[in-house]
């Protein structure tokens, strides 16, 4: 366990976790735009989420953040582990409230909820 709380890299996503720039890019994201997923560009699941919304909402923008492409995807999936409880891509969010993965996203499509948060 000590080794755990001590170990470089360990302090390393801890501490990037919480960092200023990837917490402000995750809280923008999310809080201004109507659809927010992040994805990596290798997921099957990202994949099927990003063509839910493209295929059933094309009206509608989505903000999509590649975590595998960017510098500091780690921290902020890090980041969205500790808000959200996910650890998992995608992570999707609609209208700020977030909804999940992909197997949430496409039931909450199929259930109706989807299509109400995103008249509001």
């Amino acid at each position: 366990m000590f080794s755990r709380i001590f170990s470089p890299a360990y302090r390393m996503f801890t501490v990037s976790a919480t960092s200023s720039p990837s917490m402000k890019l995750v809280e923008s994201a999310i809080s201004h735009n109507q659809i927010t997923v992040f994805s990596k560009t290798t997921c099957p699941f990202c994949t099927a989420t990003k063509r839910l919304f493209s295929d059933k909402f094309p009206d509608v923008p989505v903000k999509i953040l590649e975590l595998d492409l960017l510098e500091e995807g780690p921290a902020i999936q890090a980041y969205l582990a500790q808000k959200t409880g996910q650890r998992t891509v995608p992570n999707v969010f609609v209208n700020s409230q977030h909804i999940g993965g992909n197997d949430t996203t496409q039931a909450a499509y199929h259930n109706g909820k989807l299509s109400t948060m995103l008249q509001t």
